[in-house]
């Protein structure tokens, strides 16, 4: 017998929106590292003051692409333009389907000739593998299973540390006992720590300088003793699960776009392919906003603020789709900055034995894979909330938005529809609650002062109007 596919789920399932706001699955896990190290709120300020050590080496999927195709079917699958792209390079990959709507992101490493490794959520890793699978591409691909969904949790290919903050040069040049290379951003080089080599990628999450370091599992005790030792008179701060959730607030970047592959015919195929157990068959999704059909969960480039990625120097999936969207109003992302008050009111309603508003968590107030929250200006729709955290380092909970662009000014005030219609959904980590608005005003994103300026020109610095 074989496995039950996802257009089998979907088509017993009857209505898709229902299937994924009631899976009985919460938000995405951390696994590999404690909740907490110290306490999230310290942790939180670490990378802004000293520096931190974020520990990637279980919760990501990596994928290996090698072959003569390989930059030819990476190229064909992106609406990144891959003019000047050569090894010793990384890059935000970003597919879209068909229609022209994100099926997610991932950093796409060019490692050597032929030889590619994408990291990153499980959409973009399955929709390579069947293009992979399926299509007519000298390639083969190789996946290692991020922790929490394999039966060998502790035999992985690579770790993957983040070395970020103020004091993360001088950390790094103590483990190396030389002065790091002065890369530009997303560029990669080869380091020597404690005798083992390890790539560096120049990168940054929360606007802070860093590395990303990476190299063969059998490694990993040696590398990250010598970084921690290297730290001690740096201020390092190893960084908990619950901690590393919540610093995409400050950086800006939207974790949990629905990839847009569960209707339509261009991705029929797609579906017919792939397991009912995929990642796609067990995401939920959670929060206020209900469309009428899962299409309306769907983003495009521009929604996420992925506008300067989209280049039509090349054929790629989804081309002539993006051409159409291309020179109509798009929303923009923006981080909102909730009311202090109303949001007391909120998490007050808790000790009451009447009616409560839903449960607000500390740091990140997520409870799906993929949260949607309406955001409202008189009681009409102009934007999504996509992710709402507490920022130690800015005092503030702020949510990550898409706004129709008449409403996505700073200063403008909203408000957020917080909770889900009619009492709840099953899912178990929803409890019976009421929705409630809460007034928030709209900021820029990235909300750091420190990241905006810091980041190379990107996403983060530069979107389409």
């Amino acid at each position: 017998m074989t496995d039950k596919t996802l257009q089998q789920l979907l088509d017993e399932s009857g209505d898709i929106v229902t299937l994924l706001r009631n899976q009985q699955v919460g938000p995405n896990v951390y696994p590999g590292v404690p909740a907490e190290y110290s306490n999230w709120r310290t942790e939180q300020q670490a990378w802004a003051k000293s520096c931190v050590l974020f520990n990637q080496s279980f919760h990501m999927v990596d994928l290996a692409v090698e072959g003569p195709d390989a930059f030819a079917m990476l190229n064909h699958l992106g609406i990144n333009s891959f003019k000047g792209f050569v090894p010793d390079r990384a890059k935000q990959f970003v597919p879209v389907t068909p229609d022209g709507y994100v099926i997610g992101d991932v950093i796409l490493f060019y490692l050597e000739e032929e030889k590619f490794n994408l990291v990153g959520r499980a959409p973009t890793i399955e929709w390579i593998e069947y293009h992979a699978a399926t299509g007519d591409w000298n390639v083969t691909v190789s996946r290692d299973e991020r922790t929490a969904a394999r039966p060998d949790p502790e035999n992985r290919r690579s770790y993957r540390f983040q070395l970020q903050g103020p004091n993360a040069m001088k950390t790094l040049e103590k483990a190396m006992g030389t002065t790091p290379p002065d890369l530009k951003f997303f560029h990669m080089t080869r380091l020597q720590i404690a005798g083992k080599e390890v790539r560096a990628l120049r990168h940054g999450m929360a606007g802070q300088p860093g590395y990303e370091l990476f190299g063969p599992w059998a490694d990993y005790d040696v590398v990250r003793n010598a970084l921690i030792e290297a730290g001690k008179g740096f201020g390092l701060t190893l960084v908990g699960g619950r901690t590393y959730s919540s610093n995409t607030i400050e950086s800006g970047w939207i974790p949990s776009p629905l990839p847009a592959t569960y209707s339509g015919e261009g991705t029929r195929a797609y579906r017919e392919w792939l397991s009912a157990n995929s990642y796609e068959g067990k995401a939920s999704i959670g929060g206020s906003y209900v469309p009428e059909s899962v299409d309306g969960y769907y983003l495009t480039p521009w929604d996420l603020g992925y506008g300067p990625f989209v280049k039509f120097d090349h054929d790629f999936i989804g081309r002539e789709a993006l051409e159409r969207m291309a020179g109509q109003p798009h929303r923009k992302k923006v981080t909102l900055a909730l009311d202090n008050e109303d949001l007391m009111r909120v998490i007050s309603s808790q000790f009451t034995k009447g009616d409560r508003a839903k449960y607000m968590e500390f740091p990140s107030a997520v409870y799906s894979m993929h949260p949607y929250d309406q955001v409202l200006k008189d009681g009409k729709l102009v934007g999504l909330s996509t992710w709402i955290s507490y920022s130690a380092n800015e005092g503030r909970m702020l949510t990550l938005a898409m706004m129709d662009a008449d409403y996505a000014e700073p200063g403008t005030e909203v408000t957020l529809l917080w909770g889900e219609p009619d009492g709840g959904t099953s899912k178990p980590t929803v409890e019976r609650h009421v929705q409630t608005e809460i007034k928030a005003v709209v900021a820029p994103v990235p909300y750091s002062e420190v990241a905006r300026d810091a980041y190379a020109e990107s996403w983060r610095t530069k979107q389409a109007v």
